[in-house]
Parts: structure tokens; sequence; C-alpha cells
């Protein structure tokens, strides 16, 4: 049977209790890119017990030419755990507490997203979007792993705008009437984490109805009065986005081949991700500077003004207009706005200018900085840094819902160790 909202529902395994958790649970593939001694860490603290660290492929990996025999030693794994390792099951969603490195617990509920229901591609009508701009040459190395694959592992969060706290506070209630699925300490600095089971159907429709209230136009229209005309959002991908959409792309590939009963209810046709709601305290999201290389200051500040002028953008010093935010130099650092941007967010206002001022200047280089005394250090070496203004949490749906999805690298949320580590599994495969 379909389910009646994006985010259902699942049959959630789960590897026997004997398996220890900090062998268990692994780092999203995606972190480390240029660190291999973290994942041969990784590697020796799994050694000898089945892990998650066993069924992805960590892109550190991805030039060294071995990749296909790396997936087909995953695809083997797959089938080993499914039969012997992953004994236990949950049939609902899972409610999880992360410990972070600050203190804070961070709440989430694991179920299931309806792919049907998401598209990475700017524009199209879907109550599941994408929050910052998808790089599509980042799928297919993925879709290797997945194309074919008998189960899935998450490590994909979705965000909800709910400030009311519909959605996952009220199961966090209720957790000491829950059964325990799992609890530990992940590996290599991961921190603590631990599972429960929310199988009650009374509980699952109060997730469903809470889910169908903050998807509906109704509430839509009350977040943003300014955008009425508009199709309703209910998630946004807070993190994971390639991961999501790799799932999307096997999919469409995959349902070609299926009648439309066959599609129905296809397991593929769902992916494993944990939603979070976007205003709990322990969700921290913070603004990604830009940094100019092989540039000048004044010549910087003075394309600027030009180009604001141009676009009728009204840059002007001062941080009183709509859009304030500094440009920092070797010997200088001034506060800037506009009064009429090009786009609904300050950085993608900046990275309007940037295009342009780029193209114009191809020796300059541009990175992503997402710690501010990183940035200042870099800018007494010689770069010019736009500084962005502190991120409000309220503005990742804006931007996604004014703008279509946000620009590329707008915010980070928390560090490496705490993005979500993978330990739930599903099957992919009928």
């Amino acid at each position: 049977m379909k389910p009646t909202t994006c985010f259902a529902p699942a049959h959630i395994l789960l590897p026997s209790e004997q398996v220890p958790l900090e062998q268990w649970g692994c780092i999203a593939c995606d972190q480390f890119t240029s660190d291999r001694s973290y994942w041969q860490r990784a590697e020796k603290t799994a050694a000898g017990a089945p892990s998650t660290l066993n069924l992805i492929l960590p892109e550190v990996y991805l030039e060294d030419g071995d990749a296909d025999a790396r997936v087909e030693k995953i695809h083997a794994t797959m089938q080993d755990y499914a039969q012997n390792v992953l004994t236990r099951a949950v049939d609902g969603f899972i409610y999880v507490e992360r410990t972070e490195q600050s203190g804070r617990v961070r709440q989430g509920l694991v179920g299931r997203v309806d792919l049907e229901a998401y598209s990475y591609r700017r524009g199209e009508k879907c109550t599941v979007r994408p929050s910052e701009c998808t790089v599509e040459s980042r799928i297919p190395p993925r879709m290797k792993v997945r194309t074919g694959a008998a189960l899935e592992t998450p490590h994909i969060m979705m965000l909800a705008d709910d400030p009311d706290c519909t959605l996952i506070e009220p199961i966090a209630a209720h957790k000491d009437s829950l059964p325990k699925v799992y609890e530990g300490e992940l590996m290599l600095g991961g921190g603590h984490v631990a599972g429960w089971a929310v199988e009650d159907p009374a509980l699952i429709a109060q997730i469903e109805n809470a889910l169908t209230v903050l998807g509906s136009q109704e509430e839509f229209d009350k977040k943003y009065p300014d955008a009425t005309r508009r199709d309703p959002l209910t998630l946004a991908v807070g993190d994971g986005n390639h991961s999501l959409a790799t799932a999307k792309a096997c999919w469409e590939e995959l349902k070609k081949t299926l009648t439309p009963e066959q599609a129905e209810n296809h397991p593929a046709r769902w992916c494993l991700a944990e939603v979070c709601n976007v205003h709990s305290p322990a969700i921290e999201i913070e603004p990604i500077h830009r940094v100019l290389f092989n540039v000048d200051c004044a010549t910087v500040l003075l394309s600027l003004i030009t180009w604001s002028d141009s676009n009728m953008a009204g840059c002007c010093f001062g941080g009183n207009k709509k859009q304030p935010f500094t440009l920092a130099g070797p010997h200088m650092a001034n506060v800037l706005s506009f009064e009429d941007p090009t786009e609904p967010l300050t950085v993608g206002t900046i990275d309007d200018f940037i295009s342009d001022y780029i193209e114009r200047h191809p020796e300059a280089k541009v990175d992503y900085v997402h710690d501010e005394p990183a940035v200042r250090a870099l800018c007494k070496q010689g770069a010019v840094a736009f500084l962005m203004p502190p991120f409000a949490k309220s503005d990742l749906f804006r931007g996604v819902v004014m703008g279509g999805v946000l620009p590329r690298k707008t915010f980070s949320m928390g560090h490496a160790e705490e993005k979500r580590y993978y330990i739930e599994c599903r099957k992919i495969t009928e």
C-alpha cells in the first residue's frame, strides 16, 4: 500500500545486538576526502567485526582505479549481511538522539523518503527538495554502488521547518516507553548515539498527521506570505544531497523497466533518511564565506560598486540595508549592504558578483571557507574575502522557497564527526 506522506514508516534492518556499535557505525563516505589516514584508522577500528564501512565506497578512494573491484566486494558483503548480520528489524520509524561535541542532543526520526516526491532539478514541483545546487558529476560514481545493491544505509539528513515542534519532539516525550534498539559510542570521536523503535500505530499516525500539516498549502502560505502562489515544501535536504540525488537517478533508471503497478510499491522507490527539525537548538547552521585569491582589494571594491550600479543592486557602505556583508582585505574591512539585491539571500547576490568578476579577471580564484578566523588569517596573507552574515535558520527554507535552491556552498551543518553515521539498513531489491 502506498504511504500517504513523502516521509513514511519503513522496514528498517539492524545488526545483531552482539555487533559493537563502535565498529558497526561509520561516518559518511564524502567526509575526510583528503585524509586517507582517517579511513585507515576506521578500517583498523572495524577490523574483525561487521561494519557499515564495508557497505560504502569512501570518496577518498575514487581516483585509485580499483573502484569496480571495490563495488563488487561491497555488493557481495551486502548479500552476506542481509542473510547473516542484519537479524533485527523495526517496522516504523527509529527515533534517534545524537550527542554532539557541544553536549547538545540532536533529535531525529529515521524513515523512508518517497523519491517520487523529490527532484534535484531546479524548479520542479515537488514536496521534498534539495537545499543546495546538485553537482551532477558527483552522481555517477555513487550510482555504481547503488545499482545492483541489495541494501542501502543512509547518511542523509532532511530538515523540517517546524517552529511549533509538532513532528519529532512529541515522540521524544514518549521515548521511555519505546524499545531501545541501539546505544553506544561511534568510532573515531563520533560521539554518543541512541535509537528507539517507533512502531506504535498511534505514534506513527501522529507523525504522519504532523507531516501532512507541515506540507499543507495553508501552513505554507502562513509561513511564506510573499510566495503564496508557489508549491508547498515539506522537507529540505540538509546533508547528503548527492546521496539522495543518486537514489533518485537510480530509481528513474529502474522505473523504465517496470510496469506502473510494479513501480507503485518497488522498494527502490524510497530512500532511508533521518529528519530533524531545523529549529532545534542542536542544529547549528553556519555561513560559508567566499575568499578571493590573486586579487587586489581596492580593485574588487571598485568592481563591486560598478557591478552593483549595472545591476541596480544598490550596494552602499554600512550594514543597514537588506543584505549586509563584510568585504575584508589585507589592510581593511568594510561593512557594506545591498538595497535591491539580485538574489533572495546575501550569498546569492555575492556569488552573482563573483561569477562576473572571475569572468573578467580569469587569474582570480575563489574558495569557500566556513571558519571566520581562518578567513581573517587568509586575508592577512593577501586574500580578499566576503564575510557572510550569520545564517538565520528561517533563511534556509526561505531561500529554497524563493530561489528554488540555495547557492552552492551556502551553509555548513556541524563538524565532520557530527555528520550522520551509517547505522540503519533497508533492502532495496524485491
